[in-house]
């Protein structure tokens, strides 16, 4: 490798906006992360679907399903 063109690879704190902060090695001395894995709703099982301005209402009745209740 070629001297003096590298970053230097240390030590690094990831921090996530729920509190959660783990130690890693990266070119960056700090990151902080909006949503990590501890509380993603992918991972957490809190998965909520949303419909938004009434999306899947206009499906069903376009193509003749029944509502779900």
């Amino acid at each position: 490798m070629r001297k003096n063109i590298h970053p230097d690879y240390g030590k690094a704190t990831i921090s996530c906006a729920c509190g959660e902060v783990w130690d890693t090695k990266s070119t960056t001395k700090e990151t902080k992360v909006s949503i990590c894995a501890k509380c993603h709703p992918f991972f957490t099982g809190k998965q909520k679907l949303i419909d938004t301005a009434g999306r899947v209402e206009r499906f069903r009745k376009r193509y003749g399903m029944k509502s779900e209740e």
